[in-house]
């Protein structure tokens, strides 16, 4: 199916966008959908997805909850988290409209969630991250809003859709873990505006900070002791990177979700600019995660010298290990900009 084209409500992206109104033409001539985010999924990305999905349930719609590893531990007490799938058990679905949410890159869905919607008619893209290049047969990719769970609170209210409890509490949530409880320069009057909307609605604010942010396993305490055993910090204190290793991984029996957030740790070292945490992933892959505290170092370009992307105060990047090279290059690097744009010497 081709890109669709029309009305209003476009927002400033660098993809043409359809409006929320062909995509609930879309939504309307259609029965069966599969809602899919990206892998090692966040709380944006789970929250997404239950909050879409139970909207569109909510209009008589069959939908799957698809996701490459499923909803995370720390994610299961979100109303309708049992419903989300774990993509490598479906086998090839019967849906007619693929959603793909909070995913800046097609194949970020992971293979087997690709394989399991390979026969829907319309694959449909939203998202906020900026490196999106809108790979759609319909986009609404707006790069300004903070969490993709905001766009579709704006989607789910432009368009009179229901929003049930499930939807409520995925979305607060999905904003809040990508926001920072709304502390993040990305968080809007508008970002407020939606928060108390659903406090409006019925949202135990207390009672889901706690259970988002004060309900943790012990083996991340046991993770940060181990990540700052191997900080390390440029000489002027304006670079710092951590690194999980294989071998740690295994010793402390992390999972994937357990190094969420982490990074903030370091970032909001007084005098940080960019921080960085160098993970090893199977088959000799090193994942990099990137924050940038000042708007002058854009780490969605950087990490985009290596393949990746994201937001410009928040990126990433999967390449070629070994661990070592891989903190060299992307250390010298991100060196190179901080300089560049501020100054001295890393």
């Amino acid at each position: 199916m081709g890109r669709i084209r029309g009305e209003t409500r476009r927002p400033l992206a660098m993809v043409e966008n359809s409006t929320f109104e062909e995509i609930d033409r879309v939504i309307r001539a259609h029965e069966r959908f599969a809602v899919v985010s990206h892998v090692r999924p966040d709380g944006d990305a789970i929250g997404s997805i239950l909050a879409l999905g139970s909207a569109l349930e909510g209009l008589g719609k069959s939908v799957r909850y698809l996701n490459q590893d499923g909803c995370p531990e720390s994610l299961m007490f979100l109303k309708g988290a049992e419903k989300v799938e774990v993509s490598s058990e479906v086998g090839e679905l019967d849906v007619e409209v693929a959603i793909f949410l909070d995913t800046a890159a097609q194949a970020r869905v992971g293979d087997d969630s690709l394989e399991a919607v390979k026969g829907a008619e319309v694959l449909v893209n939203i998202d906020h991250h900026l490196s999106n290049p809108g790979y759609g047969d319909l986009n609404y990719v707006d790069a300004g809003s903070p969490a993709t769970g905001q766009i579709l609170y704006d989607l789910l209210v432009g368009l009179d859709y229901p929003i049930s409890e499930i939807s409520r509490d995925a979305i607060y949530v999905a904003v809040s873990t990508d926001t920072g409880s709304f502390q993040y320069p990305g968080t809007t009057k508008a970002t407020y505006e939606m928060a108390a909307d659903l406090v409006g609605r019925g949202l135990d604010v207390g009672r889901m900070n706690q259970l988002t942010y004060d309900n943790q396993p012990y083996r991340r305490v046991e993770l940060m002791r181990s990540l700052l055993n191997t900080l390390e910090r440029s000489e002027d204190g304006k670079l710092v990177w951590w690194e999980l290793t294989s071998e740690t991984k295994e010793a402390l029996g992390l999972v994937d979700d357990d190094t969420e957030g982490m990074i903030d740790f370091i970032r909001a070292v007084q005098g940080v600019v960019v921080a960085m945490f160098f993970e090893e992933l199977d088959g000799g892959k090193i994942r990099v995660s990137m924050r940038s505290k000042d708007a002058q170092v854009n780490v969605s370009e950087i990490c985009g010298d290596f393949g990746g992307g994201g937001h410009a105060l928040a990126a990433g990047i999967r390449m070629a290990g070994p661990l070592e090279s891989a903190k060299e290059s992307v250390v010298a690097r991100v060196s190179e900009v901080v300089a560049g744009e501020l100054g001295g010497v890393c």
